[in-house]
C-alpha cells in the first residue's frame, strides 16, 4: 500500500464553533490532504452519515480519508483506511477483514508499542501452523502525545522532542521503516524541530480549530511542512527505499549510515 499525503494529517474534532464536518472542511480548504474522522462514542447511524459526507469532500480535494477505529464501516463505504488505537481491533484481524488495499494506522506511545505491532501474530494462526507467516504490520504509526492536548481523553505520557528522538533512533537501529507521525498539541512553531527528530509527518487537530482563522492556520502549517525537504543518502545508491518521502543519493562517501538533511 503506497501512502499519499501522510506528512500532514488532520483529525476531526467537535467544538462549540465547529461540527465534525466543519472541521474537515476547514482542513481541506487550508490545504491538508489527509483527514481522519474521529467521532468517539457516536452512534453507528450518525457516524456513517457523517463519514459519507466527509468522504465525498475528501474525494473533491483528492485527499486521503481515514476512519478512526471502525474497521467494518471503513470496508463498507470503501474509505482509504482505518486508524486503530491500542485498545481497538488487533491489526492482524483488521488486515484479514480489509485485505491489503486499505491503509491501517496504529497508535503507539513508546518503542515497546512499536515492537508489539511488529510482533503481534494471530493466535489462531499460531495454533493452526507451527510456521506462521509474518505478522501483519500497520502502514503507519500515530505516535504521541508531543505535549498536553485537550482533544483526547486518557492521555499517555508526554513525549516531547527527546521522546521522538529516542523512538526514531531505536526504530533505525532495529531496521523498522514504517512511517511515524507525531500527534498531540502540535503548533506551527513546533514543526521544524519535530521534523528534525526524524519523524515522517505530523497530525493536527485542536491547534487549528482554536485559531482565530483556522483555514489560514492550516494553510500556514501545510506551507511549513511542505517547505521541509528530506534527503536520505546512502553510499550503495539505493533510491526511494527508506521511506515514502525519501530520495536515495549515492554521494561516494564511505559512510553506510542513512543521514537526514533539512533543506
Amino acid at each position: 500500500m503506497k501512502l499519499r499525503n501522510v506528512r500532514l494529517q488532520f483529525i476531526t474534532h467537535y467544538t462549540e464553533r465547529y461540527s465534525y464536518i466543519d472541521s474537515a472542511r476547514i482542513a481541506l480548504e487550508g490545504g491538508c490532504r489527509w483527514v481522519q474522522l474521529r467521532m468517539k462514542d457516536a452512534d453507528e447511524t450518525l457516524l456513517e452519515e457523517t463519514a459519507l459526507i466527509v468522504q465525498e469532500m475528501c474525494k473533491e480535494y483528492d485527499a486521503t480519508f481515514i476512519i478512526d477505529d471502525n474497521v467494518h464501516l471503513c470496508k463498507k463505504i470503501k474509505a482509504d483506511g482505518v486508524h486503530l488505537g491500542k485498545n481497538d481491533m488487533p491489526i492482524a484481524e483488521a488486515r484479514k477483514i480489509l485485505g491489503d488495499d486499505f491503509i491501517i494506522g496504529a497508535t503507539v506511545n513508546t518503542f515497546d508499542d512499536v515492537l508489539l505491532c511488529q510482533q503481534s501474530t494471530d493466535k489462531r494462526q499460531k495454533t493452526l501452523s507451527p510456521f506462521p507467516s509474518p505478522a501483519p504490520v500497520p502502514n503507519y504509526f500515530g505516535c504521541g502525545p508531543f505535549r498536553f492536548t485537550s482533544t483526547k481523553k486518557n492521555l499517555a505520557p508526554i513525549l516531547g522532542l527527546d521522546g521522538y528522538r529516542e523512538i526514531m533512533k531505536k526504530m533505525k537501529e532495529n531496521n523498522i521503516d514504517i512511517p511515524l507521525v507525531a500527534i498531540g498539541g502540535i503548533t506551527n512553531d513546533d514543526v521544524t524541530d519535530l521534523m528534525k527528530t526524524g519523524i515522517d509527518g505530523i497530525a493536527i487537530s485542536g491547534s487549528v480549530l482554536r485559531a482565530e482563522n483556522p483555514v489560514e492556520t492550516m494553510y500556514n502549517l501545510q506551507l511549513t511542512v511542505n517547505s521541509l525537504s528530506f534527503v536520505w543518502r546512502k553510499t550503495i545508491g539505493e533510491c526511494g527505499v527508506k521511506r515514502n518521502a525519501c530520495r536515495g543519493v549515492n554521494d561516494g562517501s564511505t559512510d553506510f549510515q542513512w543521514r537526514r538533511f533539512v533543506l
